[in-house]
């Protein structure tokens, strides 16, 4: 049997995961922020290359490049998040967190998601995602959940460094993330198994 502690931290993570998805105010997002992938496009299927390799899929589980432009002059870093709403959770899934990027920075390269790559940009921190796994962990939805929806939101943050864990539940992470954020924008791709 779960605990009341146990019950009231699910349901904390729970609404944290929600309010990390709530658009910015007005005022935030005023600088008009935007995010493209040579790798993906908006409303566009996932191609193989980015599907997980695992779990009964047989993508190649490289993470897209990306790149964004516009962020406010009072950024002081950047963090980049890839979530899916549409996954059979409470809470929905989160594949890829990346903190602590500097502000100069305006993109990531394509395989940043692999740790062992070692191309994301000096400073920045991979988080823990749901696979449980530090990096990129590739859509591979269960099957016969129709499509479900990948939403890549590079954030501006007023803060240099976030200060969490990366071993921090993706959740509380986006949590984080989402006090700091000045502006935001999104991409969202599309991934089904039949």
């Amino acid at each position: 049997m779960v605990g009341p502690a146990r019950r009231r931290s699910a349901i904390q993570l729970s609404l944290a995961a929600m309010m990390a998805l709530l658009p910015l105010s007005r005022e935030a997002v005023a600088g008009g922020m935007t995010v493209s992938s040579p790798d993906i496009g908006e409303g566009a299927t996932i191609a193989d290359d980015q599907v997980l390799d695992r779990f009964g899929c047989t993508g190649r589980n490289i993470s897209p490049a990306l790149q964004w432009r516009a962020a406010p002059a009072a950024t002081r870093s950047l963090a980049v998040t890839v979530f899916d709403p549409d996954a059979p959770t409470a809470s929905g899934w989160w594949h890829w967190i990346v903190i602590d990027i500097p502000a100069s920075v305006t993109g990531l390269a394509r395989n940043a998601g692999n740790p062992a790559a070692h191309l994301t940009p000096a400073g920045s921190i991979q988080a823990q995602n749901d696979y449980g796994t530090v990096g990129w962990g590739g859509p591979c939805p269960p099957q016969a959940t129709g499509t479900h929806r990948y939403v890549f939101t590079v954030y501006a943050l007023d803060v240099g460094r976030l200060g969490v864990s990366p071993n921090a539940s993706p959740a509380r992470i986006a949590a984080n993330i989402r006090a700091h954020a000045i502006d935001q924008a999104s991409l969202t791709a599309l991934y089904g198994r039949p």
